[in-house]
């Protein structure tokens, strides 16, 4: 039987991973089509793209989840396969049957496999036949409150209340006891039906302090299938990965191979093809239960690829066309060790809410041995409240664990974003932490260190206030009266007659706001193009300094600060805002109003939900009182900032 031709790839996804798949796709000589939702038209994977389909839409409901319409831009493009990438259609098997209906190569395993491994539950099923330890829950098909709440009792909390065919830390919720069950259940229903169109819950119990180690797996059309060692993904917020690196520090060889037979066993199960990750909750006794199988390429593949030398993407397109995979177990590379953080515009100081707008400054990391990020923005691109909000990733190698966390540091040092809100100081403090340092790695990281790696903002402090004047004011762009551009009076930079050369700059940053004076420059602070340079003590110190417009970028211990001047009196006359009033916390969709006016509220009410990057966020009163008003409705887009409720 002679190979399928594939000399054309579409990429039915978005953001780093489209731009990662199609930069293999190019590399192996495939021409690469990119399909795009409205919002995405100027979006970097679309600009990369040799081809590509506008699917309209701006929800991913009305675009990139859209069965017919990517079979239809496969045809219209003469795609003869199809990406899934991760995310959105990637472990959907009725996708994978329509590509194959529709006579087209899926770079994914077999439908039938994706059903066997997409449902949490029927995954768990079918590993308890299996033999492979699990954690205590229920998996049923009741999924009616009284059913979990009677689950829960037996397991006994906290439990962990799972989407069945979720992903990602979406419909996924902790549950401390039975007064939240209820409100968490139907919130994490809500979470699951949006981003996978399925409700269907799982409870099991919540391990306390379990490290994340998976396995990753691949299998060709011949039967042959081997692990790629493993990856430790236990540094996460909210069950979503935040650090992930391979191998995983302190995994015994006997261990591996222990966790590595038994994913290649799961997969063979249920005759995988492909590119697949088996999940393990690995506890301190060192035994490991069997979590979820990722019936995808995995957002850490990078990791795997660094200790490996092997180009995953390009694996998947060669077993598509039939061939078998080009080395046995016993050949599987594990050479130094990789370190992986996720990049996302999201606040940290205000609960990770994700952040949206336009990058008005975007720096990556110099490229270099034992560096790679892979990113699916650009600077000027604008990031909006329909999708995911990964930025992209920085991956760092290194012959050990120690010089890859070095070089990861230096890379987070060097990387510079302005415009919104991102998790890049606080990506930074974890790799510097001591614990981490240390490799001591469980589930339980963040919060435990949550003072050190998200502390307080303080006061900014008078150096910072000075050093910001400096760079503002040397920065600014010579301005001269058109009439008489030679006037000494025409120059603004504080001249005045008869007086030293001084002057006062109002700046603010970061909620705060400062009047500076400024006297003549001093050896103390020189800015030289992009760098500011402070001198204390005979101790001289470069700090990143970079002007877009009216706003400068400025790098000061660790974190980067927009700055900008504003005007006092105008200012002032602003401050007066409507007393009560509570407002979108970011851009998204209204998808529940809990109350109506008139109605009295104790404080910790939940009044609205508002949806955005498919997570859910409670609006809550801050304070007893009653509802005087409502500003929205139910499925309507809010942008931040807009009322919402007026609270008496």
């Amino acid at each position: 039987m002679s190979a399928p031709v594939l000399d054309t790839l579409l990429v039915a996804n978005r953001g780093e991973i489209a731009c990662r798949v199609m930069r293999t796709a190019k590399a192996l000589g495939l021409t690469t089509v990119a399909v795009h939702s409205a919002t995405d038209r100027d979006a970097r994977h679309s600009r990369e793209a040799d081809i590509r389909v506008d699917l309209g839409g701006s929800k991913a409901a009305d675009s990139y989840l859209q069965i017919d319409k990517l079979i239809a831009a496969a045809r219209a493009s003469g795609a003869q396969a199809i990406h899934p990438g991760y995310g959105f259609l990637s472990e959907n098997a009725g996708f994978a049957r329509a590509i194959e209906a529709a006579g087209l190569i899926f770079l994914g395993p077999p439908a039938a496999a994706i059903d066997a491994m997409g449902s949490k539950s029927a995954a768990k099923a079918l590993m308890e036949t299996a033999g492979v330890p699990l954690v205590p829950g229920y998996h049923g098909e009741a999924q009616d409150l009284e059913t979990f709440r009677n689950a829960a009792e037996r397991i006994g909390y906290p439990v962990l209340l799972k989407a069945t065919a979720g992903g990602g830390g979406k419909g996924m919720k902790v549950v401390e006891d039975v007064s939240q069950l209820a409100e968490a259940l139907a919130s994490a229903q809500r979470e699951a039906q949006s981003s996978f169109g399925d409700s269907r819950m799982l409870v099991e119990k919540y391990l306390l302090k379990p490290r994340h180690v998976e396995i990753q797996v691949f299998a060709d059309q011949h039967g042959n299938c081997l692990y790629l060692n493993e990856r430790d993904c236990s540094i996460q917020r909210r069950h979503q990965k935040v650090v992930e690196e391979a191998p995983a520090p302190g995994l015994s060889p006997q261990l591996r191979k222990a966790m590595g037979e038994a994913a290649v066993r799961a997969a063979q199960a249920i005759g995988y093809v492909g590119a697949g990750t088996v999940e393990f909750l690995l506890d301190a006794r060192g035994e490991f239960f069997f979590m979820e199988m990722n019936t995808r390429l995995q957002v850490e593949h990078p990791v795997t690829e660094a200790i490996t030398g092997l180009d995953l993407v390009a694996w998947q397109i060669r077993v598509a066309r039939g061939e078998t995979l080009p080395i046995s177990q016993e050949q599987v590379p594990l050479r130094g060790h990789a370190i992986e953080v996720r990049l996302y515009a999201e606040d940290p100081a205000n609960d990770f809410l994700p952040a949206t707008g336009r990058l008005e400054l975007y720096r990556e990391s110099v490229a270099g041995p034992g560096r790679r990020v892979d990113s699916g923005v650009e600077e000027g691109d604008s990031v909006s409240p329909f999708y995911d909000p990964m930025l992209g990733k920085l991956i760092a190698w290194g012959e050990d664990r120690e010089q890859a966390r070095l070089r990861l540091l230096s890379m987070l040092d060097e990387f510079v974003i302005g415009g919104l809100k991102t998790n890049l100081a606080f990506l930074r403090r974890i790799i510097a932490h001591p614990a981490f340092a240390e490799a001591q790695l469980d589930t339980g990281f963040i919060p435990r260190y949550q003072e050190q790696l998200l502390p307080v903002a303080g006061e900014l402090s008078a150096d910072f206030w000075q050093a910001a004047a400096q760079a503002y004011s040397q920065s600014q762009p010579p301005r001269t009266r058109s009439d008489d551009p030679d006037s000494p009076w025409s120059a603004i930079n504080g001249w005045r007659n008869g007086l030293p050369a001084q002057t006062s700059l109002h700046l603010s940053c970061a909620g705060q706001d400062q009047a500076i004076s400024l006297g003549a420059r001093t050896a103390a602070f020189e800015l030289q193009g992009e760098h500011l340079w402070t001198e204390q003590q005979g101790l001289r110190r470069e700090h990143r300094a970079i002007r877009r417009g009216d706003t400068l970028y400025l790098n000061w211990q660790g974190d980067t600060h927009a700055v900008s001047a504003y005007d006092p009196i105008a200012a002032a006359e602003a401050s007066h805002s409507q007393q009560g009033g509570l407002t979108a916390p970011m851009n998204g969709s209204i998808v529940r109003i809990l109350v109506s006016p008139g109605q009295s509220v104790e404080a910790g009410t939940q009044l609205v939900v508002l949806e955005a990057m498919k997570m859910e966020h409670s609006i809550r009163a801050p304070q007893a009182g009653v509802i005087k008003a409502l500003y929205c409705q139910e499925g309507e887009m809010v942008s931040e900032g807009s009322a919402l409720v007026e609270l008496e």
